[in-house]
């Protein structure tokens, strides 16, 4: 049996409350609750907490009109030595694993509302993967960073000075966001601790990064979710009968690569044709539509036998509107990937527009699903799999 576990206390001193004060509109642990009630992998969700007024509002999430949607939640006492300042996360979670039987855990923190069972779901499925022990969640941040020595000397810490990266080229470093970790209960009991073994991580979206622990977290933190609200996949996608995407960026990884010879080269996902091949037994339309006009994409396409190839199309919009008016489908009934700038207006007007994780912003800005896989590395089999599950 696959848990969460969600600490949450009364004794914040930075915001009083905090896990309770409302954030766009629900209170705060609403957000972590939801997300992880949703996960496909979670059987069950303990909220252990030592305040009782934390205990009715989460009590109000099972009685209330949305009582179906947190079926999973348990919530439970936790002693006042786990609630203190001093004490660690750890100090929680073993004093849960010594009560409860389970075979794995994901400890969630309620500080990190911008947390969706899609990160969670791919979390789980890295945790089942042979030789993984443990799984945490991560932002790539693309900054420069520096070190100051004994004598007062700064130096650069992943790059050189001399050869200043591009962003785009830049591969940036993982950093922990706090928002969940993955292990069994085994483990946790062995080492006492929440990481350990052999262990894998899922890349969230660079805004997550933001955890509340200050007045000035929350602002932006909530500011960020009326900018983009939490999207759910079980209510908001509609029925998908036409499936296109962007190639570089989404069925690659965006890269020029060339032979000795100067040819040409890209690298393609392997599952991704078989994300493909699912659409296609499902019935739906399958696509590519590319501002390029190269062989290799067409060689591609033909290889996984796509429906419809629009390649050098200097207007992509008014070509999928032509593709859907042939077909006799209307915009509402199509998902469509993209990454970059040429997407936008598409993805402003589909019935459920996906992205890569690493797509740009303005992209991410509009996109309804944001995988949470960078492009080249099996993005439309995830968006495929999620289109499928919901029809």
């Amino acid at each position: 049996m696959n848990v969460a576990f969600i600490p949450v206390r009364g004794g914040s001193k930075s915001i009083p409350q905090k896990n309770i004060k409302l954030m766009n509109g629900k209170p705060l642990v609403y957000w972590t609750v939801k997300a992880a009630c949703e996960c496909e992998y979670i059987d069950k969700v303990f909220v252990a907490t030592d305040d009782v007024e934390i205990e009715a509002v989460l009590k109000t999430f099972i009685n209330g009109h949305e009582f179906e949607m947190f079926s999973k939640l348990n919530v439970i006492g936790r002693s006042d030595e786990s609630a203190t300042d001093t004490a660690t996360t750890e100090f929680a979670m073993l004093e849960f694993a010594r009560s409860y039987e389970f075979d794995s855990m994901v400890l969630i923190q309620a500080t990190s509302p911008l947390l969706a069972s899609r990160e969670l779901d791919k979390g789980f499925r890295l945790f089942l993967e042979p030789e993984t022990d443990s799984v945490l969640s991560v932002v790539r941040q693309k900054r420069f960073t520096w070190q100051v020595d004994k004598e007062g000397l700064a130096s650069p810490t992943n790059y050189n000075v001399f050869s200043r990266p591009r962003r785009q080229e830049f591969p940036g470093y993982m950093v922990e966001n706090g928002a969940f970790y993955i292990t069994s209960r085994v483990a946790l009991l062995k080492t006492q601790n929440r990481l350990s073994g052999k262990i894998k991580v899922v890349e969230m979206p660079e805004d997550s990064f933001q955890e509340i622990d200050e007045p000035s977290d929350w602002i932006i933190v909530e500011a960020l979710m009326k900018k983009s609200p939490p999207f759910d996949t079980r209510k908001n996608i509609p029925i998908i009968k036409m499936f296109l995407t962007d190639c570089d960026g989404c069925l690659t990884d965006g890269g020029m690569y060339y032979s000795e010879k100067g040819d040409e080269l890209k690298k393609f996902n392997t599952r991704d044709g078989l994300g493909f091949a699912m659409l296609k037994e499902a019935g739906i339309i399958t696509g590519i539509v590319t501002s390029e006009d190269v062989e290799l994409n067409k060689r591609r396409a033909n290889k996984l036998e796509i429906d419809i190839l629009e390649v050098g199309c200097k207007d992509k919009l008014e070509t999928v509107k032509k593709i859907a008016s042939k077909h006799g489908i209307r915009l509402e009934n199509i998902c469509f990937i993209g990454d970059d700038l040429g997407d936008l207006s598409i993805m402003e007007q589909v019935g459920f527009s996906c992205c890569p994780i690493d797509a740009i912003k303005p992209i991410r800005n509009v996109a309804k699903y944001i995988s949470s896989l960078n492009g080249g590395n099996g993005v439309i089999r995830e968006v495929a799999e999620l289109v499928i599950k919901n029809r």
